[in-house]
C-alpha cells in the first residue's frame, strides 16, 4: 500500500486506489465521487463553461479509468494525477478550440441561504475574477487555478505540471502581479 501516494488524505482513499488498480471498478467509482466536484471545479475556472467543464470532468474519469493500471508508477498523489490528465485535456481543448469561452455564458449557480444583495456582490466579485484568470497567460492561469481553486501546495502543482516547485512559485508571483495590474485596470484604477 505504501507506493500508492494519495496526500495527506484518509487512508481509505488509499485502499480505494490501490483497489482501483487491481480493477476493483466500485472503489474507481469511490474515487470518483470523492473528486469529481473538485476536477470540475478546476475545469469550470479554466474553461468558463458549464457544459464544456462537464464533458471534459467525463473525459478526465475515462481516461483515468482506462490508465488506472498505471498509476501504481507515477509516483504522485491520486487527485494530482487526475489535474495532470485535466491539464492534458485542457491543451488538447486549447488546440481544438482556438477561440476560448466567453465568460458571458457562465451561470453562476444560485445560493438560497444568502439574500440577493449578497448573491449580487458574490456573482460580481466571481465574474470579475473568473474574466481576469481569463485574461493572464496559460500556464499563468493553470497555476492560479491549481494554488486558488483547487488548494494545491506547491509541490503537488509542480508535479501536475511537470515543473519544479521553485519554477511554479515564480510562475506565480508573476500571476499574481499580473492578475493585481488587469482587475485594477478593469476597475479603472492605473495598472
Amino acid at each position: 500500500m505504501s507506493e500508492y501516494k494519495t496526500t495527506a488524505q484518509d487512508p481509505e482513499v488509499s485502499l480505494w486506489v490501490e483497489q482501483a488498480v487491481a480493477g476493483d471498478s466500485e472503489s474507481f467509482g469511490r474515487l470518483y465521487d470523492l473528486y469529481v466536484d473538485r476536477i470540475y471545479r478546476h475545469l469550470y475556472y479554466r474553461v468558463g463553461n458549464a457544459t464544456q467543464a462537464e464533458d471534459l470532468a467525463a473525459q478526465v474519469f475515462e481516461k483515468a479509468y482506462k490508465a488506472i493500471g498505471r498509476y501504481r508508477t507515477m509516483g504522485r498523489p491520486f487527485f494530482v494525477w487526475l489535474l495532470s490528465i485535466a491539464h492534458n485535456l485542457l491543451v488538447d481543448h486549447y488546440r481544438a478550440q482556438r477561440d476560448s469561452s466567453s465568460i458571458d455564458d457562465v451561470i453562476i449557480p444560485a445560493d438560497d441561504s444568502a439574500d440577493p444583495v449578497t448573491l449580487a456582490e458574490k456573482s460580481f466579485a466571481s465574474a470579475t475574477l473568473r474574466q481576469a484568470i481569463k485574461k493572464l497567460k496559460q500556464d499563468q492561469q493553470i497555476v492560479v487555478v491549481m494554488r486558488y481553486i483547487d488548494g494545491l501546495d506547491y509541490a503537488d502543482i509542480a508535479a501536475a505540471v511537470n515543473k519544479t516547485e521553485g519554477a511554479v512559485r515564480v510562475v506565480l508571483h508573476r500571476s499574481l502581479i499580473a492578475l493585481r495590474k488587469i482587475i485594477s485596470a478593469d476597475e479603472g484604477g492605473r495598472p
